[in-house]
């Protein structure tokens, strides 16, 4: 039976971060949650805050808001690893993009830190259509977007979780790299039909340039940085045809398949997250 550990979460009210907490809880370990609003706080923008948050701690999950590939991450990472170890931290589980040549420069860090460490890739989430970007678009009933015709084989935060827990508790995970994918890829019209088709809506898909793209995100007052992320995101991973490949990670570490588009697709339309009404910009 493993004793109980300390572990930060960081991004502890994020897609993947909340998941992992409760699971933890569940176990009966004691979860710290890494984020502004949690007593201590954990603020990736003052780092003050990082070595308070980490005290006691034995492992910490690491999730880089809003991703490893944005400028600034790589010093961050390196700061918060230094003070991992001053804190006595022993092991680091970090949640990386697959095919993010950025964020692969924050792996090596985690890598060459001498702490016992693990690496999780993931591939797009599947719930960036229930819980992020894609689902104003969604729900107004149009989407239009680049890189139409490339297949993603997205992944469950369900199961980036539950992989997440099993590196953190398990030792035999230690050095180990993750590459987590669905079973099936997909493009972005497939998707959007099967969400139609579920629903029950009429959710009309057109594919569009990306520099048309980004100049309606720049018009509608995204912030720059996100505009930058979601450029690159588009155009240097999605572009990757490394990308589209499916792995079998989720099945080694967990014993079990990954979740399916599908089911993701009918449990979340349960929800009824798709069929609300898109808030009306004033």
């Amino acid at each position: 039976m493993e004793n109980k550990s300390n572990i930060l979460v960081i991004g502890g009210t994020g897609k993947t971060g909340r998941k992992v907490a409760s699971k933890l809880n569940a176990l009966g370990h004691n979860v710290r949650i890494g984020s502004r609003t949690a007593l201590p706080s954990f603020d990736w923008h003052n780092s003050e805050t990082w070595s308070h948050a980490m005290q006691g701690m034995d492992k910490v999950y690491i999730t880089y808001q809003p991703d490893l590939a944005v400028p600034g991450a790589l010093d961050a990472i390196e700061e918060l690893t230094k003070k991992a170890k001053q804190c006595n931290v022993k092991k680091l589980v970090l949640l990386s993009g697959k095919g993010e040549r950025e964020a692969e420069l924050c792996e090596q860090v985690v890598i060459h830190s001498g702490l016992d460490y693990a690496i999780v890739r993931a591939s797009w989430f599947n719930q960036n259509f229930s819980e992020s970007f894609f689902l104003e678009p969604i729900l107004e009933g149009f989407v239009a977007l680049p890189q139409a015709e490339v297949k993603v084989p997205y992944v469950d935060t369900e199961d980036i979780a539950d992989v997440a827990v099993e590196a953190l508790l398990d030792d035999k995970h230690n050095g180990e790299i993750y590459q987590l994918t669905g079973s099936k890829s997909l493009t972005f019209k497939e998707v959007i039909h099967e969400i139609a088709e579920v629903t029950g809506r009429d959710i009309a898909f057109t594919p569009i340039a990306l520099p048309a793209y980004i100049k309606v995100m720049e018009q509608q007052g995204v912030p720059a940085d996100v505009v930058w992320l979601i450029e690159y995101l588009f155009s240097e991973v999605l572009g990757n045809p490394n990308n589209s490949e499916i792995t079998n990670d989720i099945e080694t570490v967990l014993g079990r398949k990954s979740k399916d588009f599908s089911d993701y697709v009918k449990e979340t339309a349960k929800t009824g997250i798709w069929n609300s009404e898109p808030e009306t910009v004033k």
